[in-house]
């Protein structure tokens, strides 16, 4: 495998994790549920 096909390969799974969080993001929203993530080693729950 060749370092351009690397990278190619690198930018699509980067474009299809945020296409993924974006649709994610809209589903919470919808839904009115929270979003969960760590910050400063504590979980933390966020109202979209």
């Amino acid at each position: 495998m060749t370092t351009e096909n690397k990278i190619e390969r690198r930018d699509k799974i980067l474009k299809g994790l945020e296409k993924a969080y974006e649709k994610m993001l809209e589903f919470k929203k919808k839904n009115n549920s929270e979003i969960v993530v760590i910050r400063e080693n504590k979980i933390v729950k966020i109202k979209p």
